[in-house]
C-alpha cells in the first residue's frame, strides 16, 4: 500500500554575510542625504564612530569606519521605512510551506520570500535581518508561514521555527485498524482513542446520517496527507477526514447516488470492495461494473476482500492471502460468498477513484473476473468464459 510523510529535522548552518547595500537602497539615501544634508549626517555619523571605537579599544582604521557608517545608513533607512516593517504584506492566513535549505543566504532567503508573497519587500527583510544580527541565525529547516505575518514575525519564526505540524498520510484502501497502528507508531495520536472514536464516537456530518444504527466511520475516513497542530488528537485527525470526505462527496456526485437509487453508504460500501479488488487503476469501473451487474441479477458478490475483513488479523496482516476455501465458510454478514447484496459496511477506506468507479461504472455485461497475476483482471460474461479464465491464469 502508498504511505507516505517526512520531516525536516532542523539544521543551524552558516549563512555568511553577504556585500553591502543594494544600488535601489543607495540610490535612496542618495536622495534622503541631499534632504536631510549629508554634512550633518557625517558630522553625527563620526561622532558615532568614534564612540564604538573608544568604547571597544581598537584604534582607528577605515574599515571600521566604513562599516560603522553604513550601520547608521541602514539604522536611518529601516526607521524611514519603519510603517512598512510592522505592515504585513497582505491579509491572508493561508499557511504557506517555505523550506529553508543548509547554507543558503540571507539575501536568496529574502528575495524567495518576496517571490512568494511573504514579504512586500525582500530587500527590506534583508537589511532589517542584518541590522538586527539575525542573518547569521536563520535555522534550516520547513517552516509553515503566512503573509500577514509581519517581517519581524517571519524573522522570529526562522530562527526558532514556528510550531512544527504533524503530517500523516493515510493510503487508500486501509481499514480502521490498520489507521490506529500506524498513527500509534509514527505519530503522537493514541492508536486506541482514534478507533473508540471511530466505532462510536458522534459526529453530525449529514453524510452519515443513512448508516446504519452503531455503524463505525469506516469507509468515510477519506484517505489523505494532512497537515495538523503539533501535537494534534485522535478528534482533531478524524473531524479532518470526515471534513475531507465531505468536500470531496460533491453535489453533482450525490445526484448520481439518487439516480443510481443508492444511498451514499451503499456507494461508499460498494467503493470499499472495488479499492480492496482494483490493482491497476483503469480497472476500477470495470470491476464496479462486475459488482453492479451481479447485484442487478441477484446474485452474490462473491469478493474475496469482504471475506478478508470478516476474518480480521490473521498473523502479521489485516488482509490475509491466499484464502483457503474453509475461509469463504466464515460466518459473518461481511461474507458475500454466502451472503447476497452489499455488506453492512464497507470494509475499508476508499480513494475518491473508487467512489466515482461506482457512481460512473463502465458499460459492460461483464459478471465474472479473474487475477491474471500482474494484478490486472480477466473478465467474461459468462460462466464458462470465466472457467476458461480461470484455468488459463490460475493453473
Amino acid at each position: 500500500m502508498r504511505s507516505g510523510g517526512r520531516g525536516v529535522a532542523p539544521l543551524r548552518p552558516y549563512f555568511p554575510r553577504e556585500g553591502g547595500l543594494s544600488s535601489r537602497v543607495w540610490r535612496f539615501l542618495a536622495v534622503l542625504a541631499v534632504v536631510t544634508a549629508m554634512v550633518l549626517l557625517l558630522i553625527a555619523g563620526g561622532r558615532c564612530v568614534f564612540d564604538r571605537i573608544r568604547e571597544s579599544g581598537q584604534a582607528p582604521s577605515s574599515e571600521i569606519s566604513i562599516s560603522s557608517l553604513e550601520d547608521i545608513l541602514i539604522e536611518l533607512y529601516l526607521r524611514f521605512r519603519q510603517d512598512e516593517l510592522q505592515r504585513p504584506a497582505s491579509d491572508d492566513p493561508t499557511p504557506v510551506t517555505f523550506v529553508v535549505e543548509p547554507g543558503e543566504t540571507a539575501g536568496t532567503i529574502a528575495a524567495r520570500l518576496e517571490q512568494l508573497g511573504l514579504v512586500s519587500d525582500g530587500e527590506l527583510f534583508r537589511l532589517y535581518i542584518r541590522h538586527r544580527g539575525l542573518d547569521a541565525h536563520l535555522e534550516a529547516g520547513e517552516y509553515q508561514l503566512r503573509a500577514n505575518m509581519t517581517m519581524a514575525e517571519i524573522a522570529e519564526a526562522l530562527q526558532h521555527g514556528l510550531p512544527e505540524e504533524a503530517v500523516v498520510t493515510i493510503p487508500e484502501g486501509w481499514r480502521m485498524e490498520q489507521i490506529a497502528e500506524m498513527l500509534s507508531e509514527r505519530t503522537s495520536i493514541d492508536g486506541d482513542e482514534f478507533l473508540a472514536l471511530a466505532r462510536g464516537g458522534a459526529f453530525d456530518h449529514d453524510f452519515l446520517r443513512d448508516r446504519p444504527k452503531g455503524a463505525s466511520l469506516e469507509g468515510y475516513l477519506f484517505p489523505d496527507t494532512y497537515r495538523l497542530p503539533a501535537q494534534p488528537s485522535a478528534l482533531d485527525l478524524i473531524e479532518r477526514m470526515l471534513d475531507n470526505f465531505g468536500q470531496r462527496f460533491t453535489p453533482e456526485m450525490r445526484q448520481a447516488a439518487a439516480e443510481r437509487g443508492m444511498t451514499i453508504h451503499e456507494v461508499v460500501t460498494l467503493a470499499s470492495i472495488v479499492e480492496r479488488e482494483a490493482v491497476v487503476p483503469e480497472e476500477r469501473p470495470l470491476i464496479a461494473s462486475v459488482f453492479l451487474n451481479r447485484l442487478a441479477k441477484g446474485m452474490t458478490l462473491d469478493a474475496d476482500p469482504t471475506v478478508q475483513y470478516a476474518l480480521g488479523r490473521q498473523g502479521e496482516t489485516w488482509w490475509k492471502k491466499p484464502l483457503l476455501y474453509q475461509d469463504l465458510e466464515v460466518d459473518s454478514p461481511y461474507n458475500t460468498y454466502k451472503n447476497a447484496g452489499l455488506p453492512p459496511g464497507p470494509i475499508c477506506n476508499p480513494g475518491l477513484a473508487s467512489i466515482r468507479a461506482v457512481l460512473w461504472p463502465a458499460e459492460t455485461n461483464y459478471l465474472y473476473f479473474v487475477a491474471v497475476g500482474d494484478g490486472s483482471h480477466a473478465f467474461a460474461e459468462t460462466m464458462e468464459e470465466h472457467l476458461r479464465n480461470q484455468e488459463r491464469y490460475q493453473r
